[in-house]
Order: structure tokens, then C-alpha cells, then sequence
């Protein structure tokens, strides 16, 4: 698990997702002082929008597979979405 001192940008998705989830636990189990809350939702905030930028980044690189007449495969081409 990511230390607090472990800088938020150098974490994996699965990293970053495991703080969010302790900061969480601390939050919701409320034993924490309101200082420290604060610093804790701010981090978690921070969490939050590294894993939404590793989600969108992963995103952009799904490729859909394009398949010709015959249902072969003939090469891949960015995914957008349903056409």
C-alpha cells in the first residue's frame, strides 16, 4: 500500500485505489480529528482524480478490432464508442 509520503502521480491504479479506499474507511469511521479529516479528504480527492485519469487514459487506448467481409480480422482502430 502507498505510503502518505508516496507521491500521488508515481502510484498504479491499483495503488492510488487502495489509498482512496483507506481514506475512506478513516473518513467514514469518523475517530479522526477535523484537521486531519480535512487532510485526508483532500488526499483522497487527489486519489480521485488520478484514478479517473488512469480510467480515461486506459479509455483512449482500447482499440476495436476490425474485421473484414469475411469476419477476419484486417487491424484494429481507435475505439469511440458505439457507432
Amino acid at each position: 500500500m502507498a505510503e502518505d509520503g508516496q507521491i500521488i502521480s508515481e502510484l498504479s491504479f491499483e495503488e492510488a485505489l487502495k489509498a482512496l479506499q483507506q481514506v475512506v474507511r478513516q473518513l467514514e469511521d469518523g475517530d479522526v480529528p477535523l484537521d486531519q479529516s480535512i487532510t485526508l479528504y483532500e488526499r483522497g480527492e487527489k486519489l480521485r482524480a488520478h484514478c479517473q485519469a488512469r480510467l480515461d487514459a486506459a479509455q483512449a487506448r482500447i482499440e476495436a478490432i476490425v474485421l473484414d467481409a469475411g469476419g477476419k480480422p484486417t487491424g484494429t482502430k481507435s475505439f469511440d464508442g458505439p457507432e
